[in-house]
């Protein structure tokens, strides 16, 4: 099931998307929010006659680097020790404030002069978990979206910690809803830029497997409903300009599209 979140007549709500083709989808309205049981309303709407919004809200964005091993190596990171040991997962945030939705504007920092895309897939949380044995992994996720971890490069090279590079506004594009019911161990990840590609890759190359990344990351901290999980990006990033649009799709999910404007 795909479930989207939306702004309609000023009011916010959660809804099934059905149908097929851009034309033809519409939503229907969920009762309540969809981590829990819930129901359909039987209330449609067409999805042409909505403002999509990102598809949750989370608390925190636990993003995970260098899961792709040439990706890894367009970047000059090794992935190993010196003594052939994998080098442990790179894990950082993204505020809540740096998501926005498909089809909102990627705001270029100020402080920059080289941004990047990173498509990526997205893992969404469903439940409060902690400690998460690697067999109930898939207890706990609501289901997945696409990413675009956007990324001031520059900044990203020149500062020790990535918060300013990887977390100002606008720099982390979620949607353009979540697939619930999806295989994600062997996804088809391609980004566009105007058209053109520039990223493909395939979710079976990640180093750490989904199930790993939520072992490795819960063992430290909890996740609550609606957190996301990003897993990392193929190779092939590159700049983005002022008047760009960029694209990320994921087989199975849909495509989250977005154009890049001047800030302010």
């Amino acid at each position: 099931m795909r479930i989207a979140r939306f702004s309609i007549d000023g009011n916010v709500a959660f809804g099934a998307v059905e149908g097929d083709g851009p034309d033809g989808l519409v939503l229907d309205i969920i009762k309540g929010i969809p981590y829990a049981d819930f129901e359909l309303s039987g209330t449609k709407v067409p999805l042409s006659k909505v403002r999509l919004l990102p598809p949750v809200l989370p608390n925190k964005v636990v993003a995970i680097g260098r899961n792709y091993a040439e990706h890894a190596k367009e970047l000059g990171n090794a992935i190993v020790d010196d003594q052939g040991r994998p080098e442990p997962p790179v894990a950082f945030f993204k505020p809540t404030t740096s998501v926005i939705g498909s089809g909102d504007a990627i705001e270029y920092p100020s402080f920059s002069d080289e941004l990047h895309h990173e498509a990526e897939l997205a893992v969404v949380i469903g439940r409060m978990c902690r400690e998460v044995p690697r067999e109930r992994v898939k207890d706990v996720i609501f289901g997945y979206t696409c990413a675009n971890d956007v990324t001031a490069r520059d900044v990203q090279k020149r500062e020790k910690q990535w918060a300013r590079a990887k977390g100002f506004d606008t720099s982390c594009p979620l949607g353009p809803w979540v697939e619930t019911e999806l295989d994600p161990s062997d996804l088809a990840i391609q980004a566009t830029v105007n058209g053109e590609q520039r990223q493909l890759g395939r979710t079976a190359d990640m180093i750490r497997s989904i199930e790993e990344l939520v072992v490795h990351i819960t063992e430290a901290m909890t996740l609550l409903p609606g957190d996301v999980i990003l897993t990392g990006t193929p190779a092939g990033v590159g700049p983005l300009n002022v008047g760009d649009e960029v694209a990320v799709t994921i087989e199975g999910i849909g495509t989250l599209t977005n154009k890049v404007i001047k800030r302010g």
